[in-house]
């Protein structure tokens, strides 16, 4: 069952951030956001941007070789940035103990989402992007199962 949706046409990368920020403010309860989208779409830079909004001090790069990465905020929490773009079966998020994570409570921004989806928790942020004419459309669903 979907409940709400945002939609959101970035023209230019200077929105990137405001973009950033109204989505935290939007889905401000919710802590686990899946991201759908072909490569090169600007999911990575989304996700910077949102790490900046939570104030994360660490640098914020793609998980890509690691999976996930662990950043910290200047109030010492913790997010975690998934890159599932690698991932050959279901058996590796297994491997790395995506429960923990995913459970956490922590703010959870997952990449590739396509490949883990029978994992999600049971209610999240979808986040849909995609490229039209030089534009970016991204679309904001809360998923409830």
């Amino acid at each position: 069952m979907k409940v709400g949706k945002v939609e959101i046409r970035i023209a230019d990368i200077g929105q990137v951030h405001e973009v950033a920020r109204n989505l935290i403010a939007t889905f401000e309860k919710e802590r686990f956001f899946a991201f759908f989208g072909k490569m090169g779409v600007g999911k990575t830079t989304l996700i910077k941007e949102m790490c900046d909004v939570l104030g994360v001090v660490d640098v914020v790069c793609s998980p890509t070789f690691a999976i996930v990465n662990e950043y910290s905020t200047s109030s010492d929490e913790s997010v975690f940035h998934f890159d599932f773009y690698r991932l050959k079966s279901l058996a590796e998020a297994y491997d790395i103990g995506y429960e923990e994570y995913f459970y956490s409570g922590c703010y959870c921004f997952v990449e590739w989402s396509e490949k883990v989806e029978e994992l999600l928790p049971e209610r999240y942020v979808r986040v849909e992007m995609e490229e039209q004419n030089g534009m970016r459309i991204l679309k904001a669903n809360i998923i409830e199962e």
